[in-house]
């Protein structure tokens, strides 16, 4: 995300990074009114839908990476809880209403200042009708999901957990990160 150039709060031009009294790291400040610009990370919330033994992904018609296969998530809005994103952007990108189950993995990407929230889920409502980030969306049995073209190697490991869990019926929440590459199971 840019920086701003202008103060948005009294217009002044002279902002600079510098730590504000109290904090842990620089901000961008306004040296007129004293404003402090927080930059906070990112939140991509999404589900992992099932039904029938199945699971839904979407074909992704915008960049990055047009034509890549990943699970139906993306960006919070403000003012929703990470469930209400999570299901909107299952709705906005599949044409599928779904029911939340539980939560399932919560994976940090620091490098891109993101957070990804992944639901276990199960479609409730299939119109058939998706968006237009969406070139294509379907239920794929796990033999047949293109574990290829899956957009970014973290969902994929996430996916195939899943199904391993899934058929040994147990489930644990995770949290990882691609910094360390660790990832924590939780019973």
């Amino acid at each position: 995300m840019p920086s701003p150039r202008f103060c948005p709060q009294c217009g002044s031009g002279d902002l600079r990074h510098q730590l504000p009294p109290g904090d842990t790291h620089e901000r961008l400040m306004c040296s007129g009114c004293g404003y402090i610009h927080y930059i906070n990370p990112k939140i991509i919330a999404g589900c992992i839908i099932e039904q029938d033994g199945k699971y839904l992904l979407c074909q992704r018609a915008i960049p990055p990476r047009p034509g890549t296969w990943t699970l139906p998530a993306g960006f919070m809005e403000s003012g929703e809880t990470t469930e209400q994103g999570a299901l909107r952007e299952v709705w906005e990108e599949t044409g599928v209403r779904a029911e939340i189950v539980s939560p399932y993995s919560i994976f940090s990407v620091p490098q891109i200042s993101e957070v990804y929230i992944i639901f276990r889920a199960i479609a409730v409502e299939n119109t058939g009708q998706y968006g237009p980030e969406t070139l294509d969306c379907r239920f794929f049995a796990p033999e047949d999901i293109p574990w290829d073209s899956i957009y970014y190697p973290a969902i994929r490991q996430i996916l195939e957990r899943y199904i391993e869990e899934r058929q040994a019926g147990v489930y644990g929440i995770y949290m990882g990160n691609d910094d360390s590459g660790k990832i924590h199971f939780i019973r």
